[in-house]
């Protein structure tokens, strides 16, 4: 099939890519020339595993394509995927902008029929919005097809390859027919595709989103009463965990979720639902638990310190808001790095990988280290955001002889308090 993905971000690229490696050809759009460009010099945007593998073999066999030129793509493809952004307004509404226009765009331009669907996370009633400005501006036949994705920024390749399930929104049966063969090979397990009506699957997205966020708040409040109560989350969760009915996923304590999903679908939904005058008093809990999951991490740090935070330099493992990508959109060590900066500290920070787009934030108001233990030289603590794999063996023999203080707070329960406590290294976690 000839398919254009309008939007080049991670979902966009991570679509494209994907099914470009089962045989079809894709044209991807973006009005970014330089990232256009650079795609084209196969250079990917982002960090995600696997895909450098499937763009470069896909690009070299000529089945993954780049443009900044909408009109080429609309003419190319007859499954025109919309992957845009719907960032958070200031009243926690998704802005829809992107959205609208690019619809408004293709619909002036559609010169037959053309299946337009909807990968962007959107409000329910987008799909049908959508379908109006088709209806009204375009002189041919449109269907307007709601198909959220539901991949794991560090899993995205995994995710897609092999899908837990594929909702398709659509009362259309001609669009029903064409996505259901475009996503036949990736069902060669059994078919997951599940169908309904748009609306049902534009809540799905957000209900799923929801839910799973609602998971990590509950843990953190619980973690929270452990360390009054002198519990150990780590038992808490294990033993939760073993129900089926609640699974071992999502349970994982630390100082808040973060990334371009969960909090901004979880106030989208809150919005939404008070349109309705049927608000959503859990949702609204998550939130604002995950906002002190944050604060109260932080003021563990300041308490120690005796809110004389001015001169100290702290080093910090973990930029991006979960390990395996790039992504510090709301990552909770931005909030801690920023908060301590206020008060006058220093910070030496490093991530495997995110180090370029903190950057792009921070500037020159921090220092970028090459290594886990280049961050430590003549630090006060440690500070631990992002639960990578190779933080967890901590060279004890250079932290003793490299630090001012030995002094760790680990946000993400990374080590084990009893090694941390014969190792003489004064240790705060979350829980425990």
């Amino acid at each position: 099939m000839k398919i254009a993905v309008i939007g080049s971000g991670y979902v966009g690229l991570v679509t494209g890519t994907c099914f470009a490696e089962t045989g079809n050809e894709v044209l991807c759009v973006d009005n970014n020339i330089s990232k256009i460009q650079a795609m084209k010099h196969g250079k990917i945007p982002i960090y995600e595993p696997e895909l450098e593998t499937l763009f470069q073999r896909n690009t070299k066999a000529n089945r993954l394509h780049f443009t900044d030129d909408l009109a080429e793509a609309v003419a190319f493809a007859s499954l025109i995927f919309l992957a845009l952004p719907t960032p958070e307004t200031e009243d926690g509404s998704a802005d829809l902008s992107y959205v609208l226009e690019t619809s408004t765009a293709i619909a002036e331009l559609v010169q037959d029929y053309k299946i337009i669907v909807n990968k962007s996370t959107v409000p329910v009633g987008t799909s049908d919005r959508i379908q109006e400005i088709f209806d009204a501006q375009s002189a041919v036949e449109a269907d307007v097809v709601s198909n959220p994705e539901f991949l794991k920024e560090g899993f995205a390749v995994q995710d897609f390859m092999k899908p837990q399930r594929i909702v398709i929104g659509s009362s259309s049966e001609k669009a029903i027919a064409q996505l259901q063969k475009l996503y036949a090979p990736y069902m060669r397990t059994g078919n997951r595709i599940q169908l309904m009506d748009p609306v049902s699957a534009e809540l799905t997205k957000y209900a799923s989103n929801a839910f799973l966020a609602t998971k990590i708040s509950f843990m953190n409040e619980i973690a929270n009463y452990c360390e009054l109560v002198g519990a150990n989350v780590d038992q808490v969760r294990q033993g939760m965990g073993s129900d089926i009915r609640i699974g071992n996923r999502f349970l994982f304590p630390g100082i808040g979720y973060g990334g371009s999903c969960f909090p901004k679908d979880v106030k989208a939904l809150k919005k939404l639902g008070n349109d309705q005058e049927q608000p959503f008093e859990i949702i609204t809990a998550v939130d604002r638990v995950n906002t002190q999951q944050k604060k109260r991490f932080t003021f563990k740090i300041e308490t120690h310190f005796q809110k004389n935070i001015e001169g100290k330099k702290f080093a910090l493992w973990g930029l991006s808001f979960k390990p395996g990508t790039d992504d510090v959109r709301e990552a909770p060590s931005f909030f801690i790095i920023e908060t301590l900066l206020a008060q006058g500290a220093s910070f030496s920070v490093f991530d495997p990988v995110a180090i370029e787009n903190t950057r792009q934030y921070f500037g020159d108001r921090i220092v970028y280290s090459s290594s886990p233990n280049d961050a430590l030289n003549n630090a006060d603590a440690l500070i631990v955001c992002t639960e990578w794999n190779l933080f967890r063996n901590l060279d004890i023999t250079f932290f003793k002889n490299n630090m001012r203080k030995l002094l760790i707070f680990d946000g993400r329960n990374v080590f084990d308090p009893q090694e941390m406590k014969a190792a003489g290294i004064m240790y705060y976690s979350v829980g425990r």
